[in-house]
């Protein structure tokens, strides 16, 4: 595989074992390059500005130490990341799958959530699958967002900025939800990728969502998709 073709990847964790243990594991995967590490959530930023190549991708602890008197967690991290480096996706690792901490980080910018005991099988799933798609939305993702949101009646909260969402958006969002890329999309709707693009930029844009995670909260809140 070729050097511009790998997904490069950063990774935020202050246990040392664990940071290198996870960078062996990233490492033996040709699709993916190691491009930047940090034991620190609060120094990233000035970090990155002078990194010779930024991440695609930035596997993050939620538990990362203060600074000082300052609270910089793995949420505070994905907040300044998303304003600082939209661009880069940031997916959440943790020690314990609480659904409310997994729910608000969602909503916060998170692009993935996984528990520290995944399989590194899945680890390169989330990988792969936020930088290709936007998101990684596995079953317990899924089961967090809804048990915090609740079950509704099919009553819809009215989109971020008043206007309503087209019957096709709503198709869209559906697919969206089930994990399907821009092609997959315009293959089974007979539109273009660049029509399927407008039509997710204006979905973020009415419902007020910072990426596609943030799509399918929407989606499950307004009863649009059903897990």
């Amino acid at each position: 595989m070729t050097e511009e073709n790998k997904i490069h990847v950063g990774l935020v964790e202050d246990h040392f074992l664990f940071r290198q243990g996870m960078k062996a594991i990233l490492s033996a995967w040709p699709e993916i390059e190691v491009v930047f590490e940090s034991a620190e959530g609060y120094n990233v930023l000035d970090k990155l500005k002078s990194a010779v190549t930024l991440p695609d991708v930035m596997l993050v602890d939620l538990s990362l130490p203060a600074n000082g008197q300052m609270d910089f967690s793995g949420k505070e991290l994905t907040v300044a990341l998303r304003k600082a480096y939209p661009d880069i996706k940031v997916v959440i690792l943790s020690g314990h799958g609480d659904e409310n901490f997994i729910a608000q980080l969602i909503e916060h910018g998170a692009h993935g959530y996984l528990v520290k005991d995944s399989d590194p099988g899945e680890v390169r799933d989330a990988i792969t699958s936020v930088h290709r798609l936007g998101s990684y939305v596995n079953a317990r993702t899924l089961k967090a967002i809804q048990n915090n949101m609740g079950k509704k009646t099919k009553v819809r909260t009215l989109p971020f900025n008043g206007e309503p969402l087209t019957k096709r958006e709503e198709e869209i969002l559906q697919l969206v939800c089930k994990q399907f890329t821009t092609d997959e999309i315009a293959e089974k709707l007979f539109i273009s990728p660049k029509t399927v693009n407008n039509h997710r930029n204006s979905l973020l844009e009415k419902t007020g969502s910072h990426n596609v995670a943030g799509l399918v909260i929407y989606a499950i809140k307004n009863n649009i998709v059903v897990v």
